[in-house]
């Protein structure tokens, strides 16, 4: 197979019209050069000059071939770019996962910074559930997850880099007693029914909200109808129960929902990015992004 160098004195030749030329614009010499259009020939089977008095003129096969590689130089120059860019961050395709309490409208300012700093960036966003969000990331199946804490799945090929903590609120139906107080407590919700999935087993919302409740010494009720996903919104707009939900999840909003904040100095609640131990480019652009916006947002005003 011709090699790429042979193919660029070929092209040099044919373009300024004659070995001399191309020689002194090559910095060959023009022996050298001769020869390696000779081994060209011989393996590609026919003559590609006609060697004239003051140059050479293209066979008609070496018109051919010069007319399809003429766009190689720049496909290999398109492709050296395309890499360079992906060695920088700047391009390529983000693997992003999130957990279902984590929304992906509240993504959407980091998701636009990312975009304005790489923005030959494609993002490829999809919902996991935290604990899924580590196999996936571990097996290379995603480049990155923002989870909610604690997760009970460890796995060595990942690592967590722990966020702000953020405050937990309840969404009652709207018609509730308590739906429009300034704020509520975790035991004045002792006697309601929780729409929200009751896992101790479990990590994510589900654990902590569960932990939260037991410290108060109590275990939720829950409601005949419970879901672990953002569906327990429409539960709670149903008038179904009530449900214990971060800060992040009232930027849902929905008809029928009032949301309280809870004044408990630990109804609180942690997200998390998990990254692989060697992160991509675009990966770690991604996160760099968030851990400032949230180092800023943890710094005040």
């Amino acid at each position: 197979m011709p090699s790429l160098r042979q193919i660029q004195y070929f092209l040099t030749i044919a373009d300024l019209g004659g070995f001399t030329q191309a020689a002194a614009t090559l910095f060959i010499a023009q022996s050298a050069l001769s020869r390696q259009i000779a081994q060209l020939e011989d393996e590609l089977g026919f003559t590609l000059f006609e060697r004239e008095p003051r140059g050479v003129r293209l066979t008609p096969a070496g018109s051919v071939y010069r007319e399809r590689l003429a766009g190689l130089p720049r496909m290999l120059a398109a492709a050296a770019e395309e890499g360079l860019q992906l060695a920088r961050g700047e391009a390529g395709v983000l693997r992003l996962l999130h957990s279902s309490t984590i929304p992906a409208t509240s993504l959407m300012p980091w998701l636009d910074r990312f975009s304005a700093a790489c923005p030959k960036a494609r993002i490829d966003l999809d919902g996991a559930s935290s604990e899924e969000q580590v196999s996936l990331v571990a097996a290379g199946h995603a480049d990155l997850g923002v989870i909610r804490l604690p997760v009970l799945r460890r796995d060595s090929r990942v690592r967590f880099v722990e966020l702000a903590a953020e405050q937990l609120w309840v969404a009652f139906p709207a018609g509730h007693s308590m739906a429009t107080q300034a704020s509520v407590t975790v035991a004045a919700l002792r006697d309601e029914l929780f729409v929200s999935a009751v896992y101790r087993e479990r990590g994510g919302l589900a654990r902590v909200v569960t932990d939260l409740c037991l410290k108060r010494g109590f275990v939720p009720n829950t409601a005949r109808i419970v879901s672990p996903k953002t569906s327990m919104l429409n539960l709670v707009g149903a008038g179904k129960g009530i449900a214990i939900v971060p800060e992040r999840m009232t930027t849902l909003g929905g008809e029928g929902i009032a949301y309280v904040p809870l004044s408990d100095p630990d109804a609180q609640s942690n997200c998390a990015l998990v990254l692989p131990l060697h992160d991509t480019p675009l990966a770690q652009a991604f996160a760099d992004i968030l851990m400032n916006e949230d180092r800023a947002s943890a710094a005040g005003p």
